[in-house]
């Protein structure tokens, strides 16, 4: 799986998105981000090493407590992957009010010559 499709799955689950907003504050202990959570410690390590290994957060080595940091150059290649197809989507967005501002133009020009053969 490539880095990015990787990032994409980690976020894919509500409880590490709301992981990473957190983190996007300020460090913190996994104690710390455990506790508005209805989960083990256990669960909140597993998530925690998904998002490690999609590289979005990291832990230093050392003892516990370790400070979890959010890695905000994964980010940077996230925004870059959907500013390249919000683009495109603007785009096809932009043809098509050209074509529906068209087809109205057309429309009202038919009415109006209805109007003038009457």
């Amino acid at each position: 799986m490539d880095e990015l499709s990787r990032i994409f799955a980690a976020l894919a689950d509500p409880t590490r998105r709301d992981i990473a907003a957190r983190l996007a504050a300020g460090d913190a202990t996994v104690n710390q981000l455990a506790e508005p959570y209805q989960i083990s410690l256990q669960a909140v390590y597993k998530h925690l090493k998904v998002l490690e290994d999609a590289g979005v957060v990291s832990r230093p080595p050392g003892p516990q407590p370790r400070p979890v940091r959010l890695k905000a150059e994964v980010f940077d290649l996230m925004e870059r992957w959907i500013e390249r197809y919000r683009r495109q989507a603007e785009e096809r967005y932009r043809r098509l009010d050209a074509v529906l501002a068209e087809l109205n133009e057309t429309e009202i020009d038919d009415e109006e010559q209805k109007e003038n053969a009457a």
